[in-house]
């Protein structure tokens, strides 16, 4: 009888001992979905407060000229700049080309489009200052189209664009040639009118003249 209450025991303390591993199980799934959904919750926090804005939306410029693009970003002054990355590219309709690449603080130039080669410049002392300056240098025409820069930091990541519209350069070396307007038809006819007029007139007098030497001399 000892030994049966014995073995009704050992099996209640093992089905305890069962239910409670489950239940631990349990709180502990349950704990690392908390953790995740709260991991999630604050990424989303963060990357909502992160902004960028251009400081104009539209440029103007002419062929061979310089210029200067602008973004601003949201940062603070305790925060390094090792991991911003920064990507820039020209949208236009012939094709997208990046005209500048910046790797957690390290600028890529083996990114840059030819296109762009030891055109493009930007400060790197105002970047902790939460704004980027492009210093795009020769312009041409083909550089028209849509800037569109993505910013991505620890803290969040946004992207923002501008216009940019190149114009031809005025050849002022070509001189230009003075318009003569044309003369109206009219007064061409009168022209000619007029100088037949005195055409025979001239001829008239002559002959008058010539009559009148021959009646003297006969």
């Amino acid at each position: 009888m000892t030994s049966q209450r014995l073995k009704i025991f050992e099996f209640k303390l093992r089905k305890v001992n069962q239910e409670t591993s489950v239940s631990v199980e349990v709180n502990r799934e349950k704990m690392i979905c908390w953790i995740l959904l709260l991991i999630k919750l604050t990424s989303c926090v963060c990357a909502g407060t992160f902004v960028v804005n251009v400081t104009q939306t539209s440029y103007q410029a002419e062929e061979n000229h310089n210029i200067t693009l602008e973004w601003t970003f949201t940062t603070t002054t305790d925060r390094s700049l090792d991991p911003v990355s920064i990507i820039c590219e020209l949208i236009s309709d012939h094709k997208d080309s990046v005209l500048f690449h910046l790797h957690e603080g390290v600028e890529v130039s083996e990114s840059q489009d030819e296109e762009f080669s030891g055109r493009v410049q930007f400060d790197k002392d105002v970047l902790r200052e939460g704004r980027l300056r492009l210093h795009v240098a020769r312009l041409r025409t083909e550089d028209s189209g849509l800037y569109l820069c993505e910013v991505n930091t620890e803290y969040g990541w946004s992207s923002e664009k501008c216009q940019l519209n190149v114009t031809a350069a005025v050849d002022e070396s070509t001189p230009q040639r003075p318009t003569v307007s044309p003369q109206p038809q009219s007064q061409r006819w009168i022209g000619l009118y007029v100088g037949l007029g005195l055409a025979a007139a001239a001829a008239a007098a002559l002959l008058v003249k010539r009559c009148c030497l021959k009646s003297l001399f006969h």
